[in-house]
């Protein structure tokens, strides 16, 4: 390495420390144990791991040992037609999740009003290509759901007890 560029580097460093840079940490909740109120979809599997790797919350499947409950029916995924052309073939979807939940105590307190976090794109679509486009649209799926995952869980860290 240039010796130049290595002395710049290392006046870089107490620049960006000093301006409060800082690498995304695992927020901090203000509960310990949780309990989820939910079908097992793909959804609430990746919330339980993204709440368990966090380590500093442990995930109950007993709501009477949590803190906290999250109760919710599950997420909701819709597929509308956007747009057609002039023959009616399918030119464009809009891809939707939606997903309602709401947090307790375990004696019944709410802390976290009914609430839904609905995430949506559009996608072109291809009768010609519908297989890639089927493929496409799972990725989008698992993008959004994982968006969705982390809207939750910074919610449940403005939570306080």
């Amino acid at each position: 390495m240039n010796p130049r560029r290595l002395f710049l580097t290392a006046a870089a460093a107490p620049l960006l420390t000093a301006c409060g840079f800082q690498l995304r940490q695992a927020p901090a909740f203000g509960f310990s144990r949780i309990a989820l109120g939910m079908p097992q979809t793909a959804l609430a599997i990746e919330l339980r791991r993204q709440l368990e790797g966090t380590g500093r919350v442990e995930v109950v499947t007993d709501a009477a040992r949590a803190e906290v409950v999250l109760d919710s029916a599950g997420e909701q995924r819709e597929r509308v037609v956007v747009s057609v052309t002039a023959t009616g073939e399918v030119r464009e979807f809009q891809l939707r999740i939606r997903f309602k939940f709401r947090l307790r105590t375990a004696d019944g307190r709410e802390l976290l009003p009914s609430s839904e976090i609905l995430r949506q794109i559009d996608q072109s679509y291809s009768e010609s290509a519908a297989l890639s486009k089927e493929a496409e649209a799972l990725m989008l799926y698992q993008n959004m759901q994982s968006d969705v995952v982390q809207q939750v869980i910074r919610r449940l860290a403005t939570v306080k007890l």
